[in-house]
């Protein structure tokens, strides 16, 4: 009997976005994740290309979670033949809903052909099903077994174990930097052969969890101060909950003085609402926080603006403010707008707490350019620029090293994905030094045996 599994990497390869992988039996065919790659013209410009397999062939699609390099392709997939069960968390697919059709609304936008259509999405939300953390579910010849990433809300690592041969892979999707201010912790995982892990920050450390929490305090404090506007360019998914709440923390603590806080994401503000319906999730204490009735995302002064209008009248509060903004790479979005009103002006701030792809507006900003063009207009970068990177939801080097140390004896080989090609290889490399197991970075399309 042919036993033999296979694995192929067609997306997250090089870069950190654009996850897609296959895992392939003799009878089963199983993707995990179908995203979007973002970045520059030239990583963009791979989305409307063919897949390298045949969506029709294809099994069944997991999805670890709901952020758009993780699922943005879905819609394309269905389009081009796919017709299996796509399984993820609960919570997963309903951030998933607005996410995709926030998708949609961008790729309105501008001249291209966009890469699918609403009745795509909603054919792919009509085969999508979900099952809970820690049960076994049936995929043709493996068994899945679902543990909490922490990474953000529904994220999970799937465990897939192949029936004929025992052998076990484990695809971590993105991994949390526990503890969290909101979610739980990532769970270990044990007794696998094979492991497919992010790399993001395969290369360097974060600040530690209290120190970040000071500097975000200390840096609210100081633009206040001078009567300056605080931009924070945030990803609608999870950095938009997270900030919400530590702020609301610092308000009601009275660590920081009320100044108007707009959140100016449509999206982020129906995101907030679907982790509103999901405090199972939450960590031990934010769970016990909110039994106490508190409003975790509500705080004096806290405006939520939905409207295009109520966005454009942001420039008319008189200063201090913070303005807490996507897209959370500065490339499009409302927060565009507030970079052009505000930027110039040395007086104000923008902070990143969250990863910035090569090439974009937000990496250019973070690595101290001067000038910058939005909607084809000069900008001058006078304000402070402030980078908190304990915020990250992505574990750092030290963390993915431990993770693995946790994996057991029985683990053979780590491929190592997700990250630009020196973080990849440098947490490769350190894989192999410290805990002596094969670690490679995988080529796109090649296939690998198990």
């Amino acid at each position: 009997m042919d036993t033999e599994l296979k694995v192929f990497f067609y997306g997250g390869v090089g870069k950190v976005t654009g996850a897609n992988f296959l895992l392939e039996s003799k009878s089963t065919k199983i993707l995990i994740d179908c995203g979007l790659t973002q970045g520059n013209k030239e990583d963009q410009e791979l989305n409307p290309k063919s897949f390298s397999y045949n969506p029709s062939e294809i099994d069944f699609l997991f999805v670890t979670h709901a952020h758009i390099d993780h699922i943005g392709r879905i819609g394309k997939l269905v389009k081009d033949g796919f017709k299996g069960t796509i399984y993820s968390i609960d919570a997963t697919k309903d951030l998933a809903v607005f996410m995709l059709a926030d998708a949609l609304k961008v790729m309105s936008y501008g001249n291209k052909e966009p890469l699918y259509g609403a009745d795509d999405v909603e054919k792919a939300l009509s085969l999508w099903k979900t099952f809970s953390y820690h049960e076994n579910i049936t995929a043709g010849e493996f068994s899945v077994f679902a543990k909490d990433a922490g990474h953000i809300l529904g994220s999970a690592i799937y465990e897939f174990t192949h029936k004929g041969s025992g052998k076990k892979i484990a695809f971590t999707g993105d991994l949390g930097n526990t503890p969290s201010p909101l979610i739980r912790d990532t769970e270990n995982v044990s007794d696998v052969d094979y492991l497919v892990m992010e790399s993001v920050y395969g290369d360097r450390n974060h600040e530690n969890r209290e120190q970040r929490k000071d500097s975000l305090r200390d840096v609210i404090k100081k633009v206040t101060a001078r009567g300056g506007v605080l931009i924070v360019p945030v990803f609608s998914l999870e950095k938009t909950q997270a900030l919400l709440y530590e702020l609301d923390n610092f308000v009601e603590s009275g660590e920081i003085s009320s100044v108007p806080v707009f959140l100016d994401s449509p999206l982020g503000i129906k995101l907030t609402s679907v982790y509103g319906n999901y405090g199972k999730y939450f960590n031990a204490g934010v769970q016990k926080e909110i039994k106490s009735a508190d409003e975790i995302f509500n705080f004096p002064k806290l405006e939520m603006t939905l409207s295009m209008d109520d966005s454009n009248d942001i420039r008319k509060t008189n200063p201090p403010m913070i303005i807490i903004s996507s897209s959370g790479m500065s490339e499009g979005g409302r927060v565009n707008m507030h970079e052009k009103n505000f930027l110039s002006d040395k007086r104000n701030a923008i902070l990143f707490i969250g990863y910035q792809v090569s090439g974009s507006l937000g990496r250019m900003i973070k690595e101290g350019s001067k000038s910058i063009v939005i909607d084809k207009k000069r900008v001058k970068v006078n304000a402070e620029v402030i980078s908190i990177d304990g915020y990250s939801s992505h574990k750092d080097s030290d963390g993915l090293l431990d993770f693995v140390a946790n994996c057991g004896e029985k683990l053979k080989k780590v491929f190592v994905v997700m990250g630009e090609p020196k973080s990849s290889f440098f947490l490769a490399q350190k894989i192999k030094d410290n805990l002596d197991v094969e670690s490679v970075v995988p080529e796109a399309g090649k296939e690998y045996s198990l």
